[in-house]
């Protein structure tokens, strides 16, 4: 189970001479398999918040509860997939896919197990034996995937891991990780700077303000997850909605959301 339960969370960097607030009495919840998608002006605070909900970064104030338990540092079932992927360029890919369950001191048998059926999953069984760099960038994705899925996580958080692919590939992920949250059912929480991708994968939209960051709007997207979603006008009018909400909270000056209706 993997309910997400946050309470006025506030965290503060220190800076030069002065701290900056990045979230200050954030209140969401996010119910068990629900995936959502955030978004809100570069700034506001979105990888903070997903980095503590991975146990990772301390709260000044308030609280994270999963799963019914307070978060005080990394939970076992939780994957945070970051943009530069979080791959070890000298491991093979079968390697880097099984680093979570060798962390976690998982025998070589079953590490041999899970990490064949992920890569199968995720069409990458061939390049097993392969490393990262000799992979495209959308197949690097795919093994940050994979290893998420080899830990059979429950929370998938995920911050903006698209956002460096050429449209097409992006568009294909989206497809995939999609595919998964059907076949799997786990929560995901997705930090995105796209409209579009927002209203594909997240059933429900979160907005947050400029810093500090609060959850300014949530926008109910219950096609999500239906076949032909984005090819229909329930889809355009919450993009629609989403650039007004946004364009209220000034997110257009500070945020680059080029494409995102395309």
């Amino acid at each position: 189970m993997a309910a997400v339960s946050v309470r006025d969370l506030a965290i503060t960097y220190a800076g030069v001479g002065r701290d900056v607030r990045a979230l200050d009495g954030l209140s969401l919840e996010v119910a068990d398999g629900e995936p959502i998608a955030i978004i809100g002006p570069s700034g506001c605070g979105k990888s903070t918040l997903l980095l503590a909900l991975a146990g990772l970064l301390p709260a000044d104030g308030g609280k994270v509860i999963i799963g019914g338990e307070p978060v005080t540092g990394p939970r076992r079932r939780t994957a945070l997939i970051l943009q530069d992927f979080g791959l070890l360029p000298w491991k093979t890919v079968a390697h880097n896919a099984g680093l979570g369950l060798e962390i976690r001191g998982a025998d070589a048998g079953t590490r041999r197990a899970v990490v064949a059926e992920a890569l199968e999953r995720l069409g990458l069984a061939e390049f097993a034996e392969a490393y990262p760099g000799e992979l495209s960038g959308g197949m690097r994705q795919r093994l940050a995937l994979a290893r998420a899925l080899a830990l059979d996580a429950d929370l998938l958080l995920m911050d903006e891991p698209l956002s460096a692919l050429d449209a097409l590939t992006r568009e294909d992920l989206q497809n995939l990780l999609l595919e998964i949250w059907r076949q799997r059912g786990h929560t995901a929480v997705l930090v995105t700077h796209s409209i579009e991708e927002a209203v594909f994968l997240g059933r429900r939209v979160v907005v947050l303000s400029p810093r500090p960051g609060r959850v300014a709007a949530v926008v109910d997207n219950v096609g999500m997850g239906e076949d032909g979603y984005r090819d229909t006008p329930a889809f355009l009018e919450r993009c629609v909605e989403l650039r007004r909400i946004l364009a209220a909270e000034g997110a257009f000056a500070q945020t680059s959301l080029a494409g995102s209706l395309s």
